[in-house]
């Protein structure tokens, strides 16, 4: 199956091995994988801040690079719900109605993508040690999202999953909101973290970097002994 990925801009300048990992991992269930080199930005950020003509603008562009019927699998459910539930606002009845629609069909998160498209749940993935997982608001609200990366997390040998308290509560990134109203934003992340280390966890995996950027923050400042995890990252362990 060739399919297309689309790499959120902070994962392709922060976190690049998150994107090969997630490649290696739709590889390795037959996908022939494809990266359009001139793809950039899905326009939340400007959307999210009240620039909507910009973000048209840039939203124009994401769905000309995708104007194909190819499945499109991303690593950030923010993004795909970006996609999914908004582009509707931006180009209903407008030139690019048809085109939009298509890619709002054809785009995915990841683990929606393998679990439910590709129905692969075992990865053949290794990692030692005990996990919790954070429900991200995307992937959970926007996405609904809830047992795919469970199910995937509990094939992964050696891993144990614990659920912590409060699972589904904000961790405080909400992207500017972390800027805007930053002692919210910190305090919503210490409530994250300590539910996370209640559980006794080594690592807290979630499907959004952008929640687990800010969630590592906090947890390096503070001293904290957890590692936070990309799915991909743990799904592309130990092969």
């Amino acid at each position: 199956m060739l399919i297309d990925i689309f790499i959120p801009c902070f994962i392709d300048q922060v976190y690049p091995e998150t994107a090969n990992n997630m490649v290696k991992v739709l590889e390795k269930v037959g996908c022939d994988v494809h990266y359009n080199v001139e793809q950039t930005c899905c326009g939340q950020p400007a959307f999210n801040g009240g620039f909507w003509d910009d973000c048209k603008e840039v939203g124009q562009k994401f769905i000309k690079d995708f104007s194909n019927d190819r499945y499109i699998v991303s690593p950030s459910a923010s993004c795909v719900g970006m996609v999914r539930n908004y582009y509707g606002e931006l180009f209903h009845n407008s030139a690019l109605h048809n085109e939009f629609k298509q890619v709002q069909k054809n785009i995915y998160e990841l683990s929606d993508f393998l679990v439910n498209v590709m129905h692969v749940t075992d990865l053949g993935a290794k990692l030692e040690g005990v996990a919790t997982y954070h429900d991200s608001c995307a992937a959970l609200r926007e996405l609904k999202i809830k047992s795919e990366p469970r199910i995937l997390l509990s094939k992964v040998k050696g891993l144990e999953l614990r659920e912590m308290k409060d699972t589904e509560t904000c961790c405080g990134f909400g992207g500017t909101f972390s800027v805007k109203y930053e002692a919210i934003a910190v305090s919503m992340a210490d409530n994250k973290v300590e539910n996370a280390l209640a559980t006794e966890s080594e690592y807290l995996i979630s499907t959004d970097q952008s929640c687990l950027m800010h969630l590592e923050g906090f947890i390096k400042k503070q001293g904290k002994p957890l590692k936070v995890m990309h799915l991909a990252d743990v799904l592309a362990s130990g092969w």
